[in-house]
C-alpha cells in the first residue's frame, strides 16, 4: 500500500526567551499508509501539533523532511486533497452552520450546483440537525462546533485529514458519534492523521499509533501489537498463611505481597507459573479464590511507555 505521510528526520526547534534552545519535535521518522486511521500519541507538549503544522506548511522545520501524498510538505498541489481541523476553532460567530460551510466550499472554487449539494452531504454526515443548519454559530455547543469543524475538513473531500482533538471536551453521546464519525471515514478509503488524548477511542478505531515524547518517537505499531499480552489476577486464600506459604508464594510470584487478613493478591502473566500456585495452594490446604484475565490497554501501554522513557 502506498504511504500517504512519508516523515524523515523531522526536527523543530525553537529559541525560548531566557530558557536556550527548545527542541519540539526531534529526528521524527514515521511513515502513514494510505487509507488508514493513524494515531497520534502524546502528552501536552510532546509535539503533535507542532509536527501537524509542519506538515501543513504552516512552520517550517528545523531540519528534515516529509512528503504528503507523494509531493513535499507545504507543497501548494496538494491542498486541495487535504483538511486540517485544529483542537481550537474559531469560526466567524454570525454566520449560520450551512453559509460557514458553503464559505469554505467557494474558498475551494466549488460552483453551484455543486456546492450546495456538498455542504448538504457534509452537514448529514456530521449529523448535525438539520434545524441547526440555518442558526447562528454563536448559539451551537461545544458538540456542534466540533461537528461543523469536521464538516469544514470534509467539504473539499480531501483523501487526507489532520484531525486535532476532534473528541475533545463534548458529552458521552456527542463524543460517541463523533468518534464513529472519524471512524466511518476508513469506509471511504479517506486517510486520517489523528491526534488525541482519548486513548480508548484511539484503540477503538486506529489501525496503528505512534507514541512521541519530548519530540522523540518512542514506539509505533499496530493496537494489537502494542497491546500484546495479557495479565491474570489472582486472589488467593489461607487463613493466617500458615505452614510458610507466602514465602513460597513469593518464590513463584516475586511480586506477591501480603497486606494482612487471610488473602494476597497478584498479577501474573505465565501460564505455567499460574499452575505452580494453584498446586502450590492445594498443597497447603489453602484456596484460589479467583483468577481473572486483565488484557492490557493502549493508556497502559502509553503509560508504561512514556515513564520508562521518563526514568531512563
Amino acid at each position: 500500500m502506498a504511504a500517504a505521510i512519508t516523515i524523515q528526520g523531522l526536527t523543530k526547534k525553537y529559541i525560548g526567551v531566557g530558557t536556550g534552545e527548545v527542541v519540539a519535535v526531534n529526528n521524527l521518522n514515521l511513515e502513514v499508509e494510505e487509507g488508514e486511521i493513524f494515531g497520534f500519541l502524546g502528552r501536552n507538549g510532546a509535539g503533535k501539533t507542532t509536527t501537524i503544522k509542519m506538515l501543513l506548511g504552516l512552520v517550517f522545520p528545523t531540519a528534515g523532511d516529509a512528503k504528503i501524498l507523494g509531493k513535499p510538505m507545504g507543497d501548494n498541489a496538494i491542498k486541495q486533497e487535504i483538511a486540517y481541523l485544529p483542537e481550537e476553532t474559531y469560526f466567524y460567530d454570525s454566520m449560520t452552520g450551512w453559509d460557514l460551510i458553503d464559505y469554505y466550499a467557494r474558498l475551494f472554487r466549488i460552483g453551484e450546483p455543486e456546492r450546495s449539494r456538498r455542504v448538504k452531504i457534509a452537514l448529514e454526515k456530521v449529523r448535525l440537525q438539520p434545524e441547526a443548519w440555518r442558526r447562528s454559530i454563536r448559539g451551537y455547543s461545544k458538540g456542534m462546533r466540533q461537528r461543523i469543524g469536521i464538516a469544514q475538513a470534509l467539504i473539499n473531500d480531501p483523501k487526507l485529514l489532520f484531525l486535532d482533538e476532534p473528541t475533545s471536551g463534548l458529552d458521552p453521546i456527542a463524543h460517541a458519534e463523533l468518534r464513529d464519525i472519524v471512524g466511518s471515514l476508513r469506509n471511504e478509503g479517506k486517510t486520517v492523521f489523528l491526534s488525541s488524548h482519548q486513548l480508548a477511542d484511539v484503540e477503538l478505531i486506529c489501525s496503528r499509533v505512534a507514541i512521541i515524547h519530548k519530540g522523540k518517537l518512542l514506539t509505533q505499531g499496530t493496537i494489537a501489537e502494542l497491546v500484546h499480552g495479557e495479565r491474570k489476577a489472582v486472589t488467593v486464600q489461607a487463613p493466617g498463611f500458615s505452614n510458610g506459604m507466602m514465602p513460597k508464594l513469593q518464590a513463584i510470584v516475586p511480586d506477591a505481597t501480603h497486606s494482612g487478613g487471610d488473602t494476597v493478591q497478584f498479577d501474573i502473566d505465565d501460564e505455567e507459573r499460574i499452575t505452580a500456585v494453584i498446586d502450590l495452594v492445594r498443597g497447603l490446604n489453602g484456596r484460589v479464590l479467583s483468577i481473572v484475565p486483565h488484557k492490557r490497554t493502549l493508556e497502559e501501554v502509553f503509560v508504561e511507555t512514556v515513564r520508562r522513557e521518563d526514568n531512563s
